[in-house]
């Protein structure tokens, strides 16, 4: 048995998050609305001996993206050779090409059997983009429904989060942002679950070490006469979020 790192990114517009929803009881049950479900789908075209199960190094919610994440499988062939990491990439992204979906093996490498792509990874980043219109309103009844009057690139639909509002404040949102920076506890941050256990029971499970937070211009990643039109109308922004680990349902949309 061989183990195989892969590098990947993807769209997540239409699936559920990256994570299997399968439960253990229809674990047979191939799940195609999961990122993850996905892959060990297109996993299949390499003819492999075993049965497939990858491991995610980190969970994405639904319609979340991906620039670049990883997750790791072991793969046994049926004469026993491991499997070209290149001849993976290739094979899984036909695959997925075939099915239509968002999804891109960015790179494989074959990596030790102790390996583990969650416990082994250094740290995690997420980034988040959102735009304030440079004239925006501050009517209340208007403002409930600029957004569907207003210019929005269509590149950028489930890409970037649009703000009419013009009383926008960016310094008071970076000094916000510092007072995330650090060790804390971000229990209130975190789903409600109705199941206990030990370990999430446990006072130090929703203390997080946040390395760091940048707030910094953005740009559009709309083309054309449409990146020139939406750089008139819109300021752009991002918010980088570095952290060694986050929670276990941590909230993070909108």
């Amino acid at each position: 048995m061989n183990r195989y790192l892969l590098n990947i990114s993807y769209i997540g517009t239409n699936f559920r998050g990256i994570q299997k929803t399968v439960n253990k009881a229809e674990e047979a049950r191939v799940d195609t609305k999961t990122i993850q479900g996905c892959i060990e789908l297109a996993c299949r075209a390499l003819n492999p001996t075993n049965e497939i199960e990858t491991l995610i190094s980190s969970r994405t919610d639904a319609g979340v993206h991906a620039l670049h994440s990883t997750l790791h499988v072991d793969l046994e062939r049926r004469n026993s050779m491991p499997y070209d990491p290149t001849t993976i990439t290739c094979v899984l992204n036909r695959a997925l090409h075939k099915d239509t979906l968002p999804i891109r093996v960015l790179s494989t490498q074959q990596v030790p059997e102790t390996f583990h792509c969650r416990y082994h990874a250094r740290g995690r980043t997420y980034l988040y983009r959102f735009a304030v219109a440079k004239n925006g309103i501050t009517d209340t009844d208007r403002l409930k429904n600029h957004n569907f009057e207003a210019f929005l690139p269509v590149e950028e639909i489930d890409r970037c989060f649009f703000l009419q509002n013009s009383t926008f404040d960016i310094e008071r949102l970076r000094a916000a942002a510092g007072i995330f920076i650090g060790r804390h506890d971000f229990r209130t941050f975190m789903s409600v679950s109705r199941q206990h256990s030990p370990t999430r029971d446990h006072p130090n499970y929703t203390v997080r070490t946040i390395d760091e937070i940048n707030v910094r211009p953005g740009k559009s990643t709309a083309i054309g006469a449409n990146a020139v039109l939406a750089e008139s109308l819109y300021n752009y922004w991002e918010i980088e979020i570095k952290a060694k680990a986050f929670l276990y349902k941590q909230v993070s949309g909108n």
